[in-house]
This record gives C-alpha cells, sequence and structure tokens, in this order.
C-alpha cells in the first residue's frame, strides 16, 4: 500500500508572522519565487518515492507518477489518493486498460479527510522540521528534497501514533 499526495516548496518560503512596534503598520513586500511541486508515495513497508516538477500538477503528471511507482515494487499495489481532480481524470482512468496497471488499485478517501492520508504527516514533517528555513536556489532545494529521501527511515523518521 502507498499514500500517494502532492505538496509544493517555494523556493523563498512564506513569512508566517512577522512583529512591529505598536501603532505602525507593517509592511511585507510580496515575494515572487519558484515553487517546485512535488508527488510523493510513502508506503506502508517503510518506503518514500518523491518525484517533483516545477510546472504545474496535472493528470497527465500523476499519470506518469503511477507509472513510475509501479515500478518501485513488482506486488500488486494499492494507492490510497485524496479526492483532487487530477487522481480521477480520464487520462488515469485510462490507464487501468493497460495490462501493466491491472496490478493497481486507487482507494480514494473520504472528501475533506486528509488527517487518514499519512504522507501529510510527512509533508508537515518536511516543511517545517527537516527542511532548514531558509531561501533557496533551484538546485540547492531538489537537493535538500533528494537528501530528505535518501535519509528517509534513517536519518529522518516518522512515528504514527
Amino acid at each position: 500500500m502507498a499514500y500517494v499526495d502532492e505538496a509544493g516548496f517555494s523556493l523563498a518560503p512564506p513569512v508566517r508572522s512577522a512583529w512591529t512596534l505598536r501603532g505602525k503598520t507593517h509592511k511585507a513586500e510580496p515575494q515572487k519565487s519558484g515553487r517546485l511541486n512535488v508527488m510523493g508515495a510513502l508506503f506502508s513497508s517503510g518506503g518514500l518515492y518523491l518525484s517533483g516538477t516545477w510546472g504545474t500538477m496535472t493528470a497527465l503528471t500523476f499519470a506518469g507518477f503511477l507509472s513510475r511507482l509501479l515500478l518501485q515494487t513488482s506486488k500488486p499495489l494499492v494507492v490510497v489518493v485524496d479526492n483532487a481532480s487530477i487522481h480521477a481524470a480520464k487520462a488515469v482512468s485510462a490507464l487501468f486498460r493497460l495490462p501493466e496497471f491491472k496490478r493497481l488499485t486507487l482507494y480514494f478517501l473520504p472528501p475533506y479527510s486528509p488527517e487518514l492520508n499519512r504522507i501529510e504527516i510527512l509533508w508537515h514533517k518536511i516543511k517545517y522540521e527537516w527542511l532548514p528555513f531558509r531561501k533557496y536556489t533551484r538546485s540547492e532545494l531538489v537537493d535538500a528534497l533528494d537528501g530528505i529521501q535518501a535519509g528517509f527511515g534513517k536519518q529522518y523518521l516518522l512515528t504514527f501514533c
């Protein structure tokens, strides 16, 4: 089984809070930065598979991700997903007519239930604990996420209690 979801990582992290003197208005400059959109699969066996794009996540992106995900195991695979439109698109449904997709089953979570998708805990850990809060170049952000994927289960641990 694999819990699958998407998350976005900005080159410049958002400022979550700020302070200013009483009676003064805080001025924040708008920031434009790149965004790495990452699809991830958290396997019930403890493995992690991440794949990113600097573009928009689409049904075709998701279909390609599922194809690569199947290469990670030779066993039948249940993929748990939320109800994002890209997960139920025609391009994804068409994949299930292909012979190699016969061993893949998509399981859709009930609407508005991110607490049931274990990978949501992973995204929170990466964004708020494992990735240093700073600006990144494109290559630095990719390298940082690659390092997390490589160290997952050793240096980077998740517990579900």
